[in-house]
């Protein structure tokens, strides 16, 4: 589990974020604890009373919004009544048992999670302290939980997920933003960060993200033109919707455009060649099939992405070398890191091993490096969901970023 707590200071704001996803069908309002009336039977102007009478008997403390979301893995399925029990354990783990509060069920996104609106001033009008209330109630808070209705906890996110936070890059999630604005700031962001020298490598980082960069067959105008067009992509790489085409995305990240990054890309991920041949290397020395070649490069932060033709035989391979932001495709490193080279070797080690021990024993954790990744982007990207935008505001050229004065969006 995952939780987010957002203090603000529009109590209507947050109540109308919830109630705007329950009127077009996205959000459900599971529970208002310690309300004089039933759920069904709440007006918005009941939601709203309950907590701004609360907050009104302390006027010096202007702060008195408060808006969590719990987030949930995308494998565990929960029924309304679950959610609410955890919520309410949660909320009077953090000190907020006695407030009132209402708990929605958000239902756009790819995992369950809900979101809470209270506030911090109690009856008596004083002030429920928000200072470090994450680390000192919150992250102790969500332990307890995770062990008491048995949740996937937190820490067991991939490494790859880890490095995605402090990126601070958070993968496409289809529905819950605008598209374009996602695939803008994201592509921005892995064109600034990462070196790369083909589309192929481009691609390969894009996917973990959930977007895919297509220039369309060879015979189309759009590839003759060096056009491009990014698809939002679903957890199992399923194209979603429509494709926007790369001059409609701010900087125009086309191919002729990216041709010039390639080179970059080419000249500056040299000096962490030599590096990732020997984790590859040591990885590979230490694994008997795929999987476990797999798992073993990630333990360095690499992600070795296979590609497969239909009878499902690899034909290729792309290193992506989190620790230096650096992509190889495998026969760049040399013929021996090649995708051939690197199955040879371990049937090899296979081989090897049964003649030694007799019959090995496979893995448990088998995986496939994208789903693995996509596990728990959704929770990732909900983190910053709750009264404003994940995405930057999209107005970041490609190769110039410039410094611009930060605005407050009010919340009205």
């Amino acid at each position: 589990m995952v939780a987010k707590i957002k203090s603000g200071k529009s109590l209507i704001g947050a109540i109308n974020y919830n109630e705007n996803k329950v009127k077009a069908g996205k959000a459900i309002l599971l529970a208002a604890q310690l309300y004089s009336k039933d759920v069904e039977l709440l007006s918005f102007n009941d939601k709203l009373f309950r907590l701004t009478d609360l907050a009104n008997r302390n006027q010096r403390t202007k702060t008195n919004s408060v808006h969590l979301s719990l987030n949930f893995d995308l494998s565990e399925d929960m029924n309304a009544q679950t959610l609410v029990d955890i919520s309410d354990s949660y909320m009077d783990k953090i000190g907020f048992g006695n407030q009132p509060y209402l708990v929605y069920q958000h239902t756009d996104a790819g995992h369950p999670h809900v979101h809470i609106v209270t506030t911090n001033i109690d009856a008596e009008g004083g002030r429920i302290s928000l200072h470090n209330i994450g680390r000192l109630k919150s992250e102790p808070a969500r332990k307890q939980v995770e062990k008491e209705f048995g949740l996937i906890e937190a820490e067991s996110k991939s490494i790859v997920n880890k490095q995605i936070e402090r990126d601070h890059i958070s993968p496409l999630v289809y529905g819950e933003f605008d598209v374009k604005r996602a695939i803008t700031n994201i592509v921005n962001a892995v064109v600034q960060q990462y070196k790369f020298s083909s589309l192929p490598e481009f691609n390969a980082i894009l996917r973990l993200y959930n977007i895919e960069a297509d220039p369309g067959n060879r015979e189309s105008v759009m590839f003759k033109k060096g056009g491009l067009r990014y698809w939002a992509l679903d957890v199992s790489g399923k194209k979603l919707g429509v494709p926007i085409k790369a001059s409609a995305v701010y900087g125009k990240p086309t191919q002729y455009l990216l041709n010039d990054r390639y080179k970059l890309g080419e000249y500056l991920r040299k000096p962490f060649k030599e590096s990732l041949k020997n984790t590859i290397s040591q990885a590979l020395a230490k694994s008997l099939n795929k999987n476990q070649f797999l798992i073993e490069l990630k333990q360095q932060e690499v992600v070795g992405v296979l590609r497969h033709n239909a009878d499902g035989r690899v034909y290729g391979v792309t290193y992506i070398d989190f620790r230096n932001k650096s992509v190889f495709n495998g026969s760049d490193l040399g013929k021996s890191f090649s995708a051939a080279a690197i199955m040879s070797a371990l049937q090899t080690n296979a081989e090897f091993a049964t003649a030694r021990h007799g019959k090995i024993i496979e893995p448990e954790n088998t995986l496939t490096v994208h789903k693995d990744f996509s596990r728990y982007t959704n929770s990732n990207s909900l983190l910053d969901d709750l009264l404003m935008p994940t995405y930057q505001n999209g107005n970041e050229n490609l190769f110039e970023r410039k410094k611009k004065k930060k605005k407050r969006k009010l919340n009205l």
